[in-house]
C-alpha cells in the first residue's frame, strides 16, 4: 500500500469530493474537515485493505479500481463504483472488522480516520458530526435493507419457519 499525509486544504481532491453522490450533503467547509481526516491510500491487486478480525478506526471511500468483501473466506459482496463505503462499522462502533476487504484491480480510496472526529469540539463538532452520522446512518440502513431482503429471499427458498 502506497499513501499519501492527510490532506489538508487540497483543492484538487475537493472537486473529486464534490462529485460523489454519497458525498453531495456536505459544503464545502465540511468536505474540507474531512479531508483534514483523511488520506489517499492506493492498493495493487490482491492486496488486503482491511482484515476481519483486527480493529482500527479507518472508513474507506472507493475512488476507483474493485473490491472484493469477504467473511469468513466468502465473497458477500464486489465493490466497484465510485463513492461507494465500507469499513464502516468498524470505524463507527470501534469493534472488530466483521469482514475482509481486498482490492480486485489496482485500487484507490480515500482512507478517513475517524479517531479525528472526536477532536473536533463545539459547533464544528456538531454540524460536522451531524451531516457525517446522518451518511452513515443513511448507508447502514440501504445495507440492512439488502440484507432483509436477502434474508427473505433465502427463507422463502428453504423454507424457514421463524422471523
Amino acid at each position: 500500500m502506497q499513501e499519501t499525509t492527510f490532506l489538508e486544504n487540497n483543492e484538487t481532491m475537493m472537486e473529486n469530493l464534490k462529485n460523489i453522490p454519497v458525498l453531495e450533503k456536505f459544503d464545502d467547509q465540511e468536505l474540507n474537515r474531512l479531508l483534514e481526516m483523511s488520506k489517499i491510500r492506493k492498493y495493487k491487486a490482491g492486496e488486503c485493505i482491511v482484515e476481519e478480525g483486527l480493529s482500527d478506526t479507518w472508513l474507506y471511500f472507493l475512488m476507483y479500481g474493485r473490491i472484493k468483501i469477504t467473511k469468513q473466506g466468502k465473497e458477500i459482496a464486489l465493490l466497484s463504483r465510485r463513492g461507494e463505503v465500507f469499513g464502516e462499522m468498524g470505524a463507527l462502533d470501534s469493534s472488530r472488522r466483521s469482514a475482509s476487504a481486498h482490492a480486485v484491480t489496482d485500487t484507490v480510496c480515500l482512507a478517513t480516520d475517524i479517531f479525528y472526529l472526536e477532536k473536533l469540539t463545539g459547533n464544528e463538532k456538531l454540524a460536522f458530526g451531524y451531516v457525517f452520522y446522518r451518511l452513515m446512518s443513511e448507508i447502514l440502513s440501504r445495507r440492512l435493507r439488502q440484507t432483509t431482503e436477502a434474508f427473505i429471499q433465502a427463507k422463502g427458498r428453504i423454507n424457514l419457519k421463524f422471523w
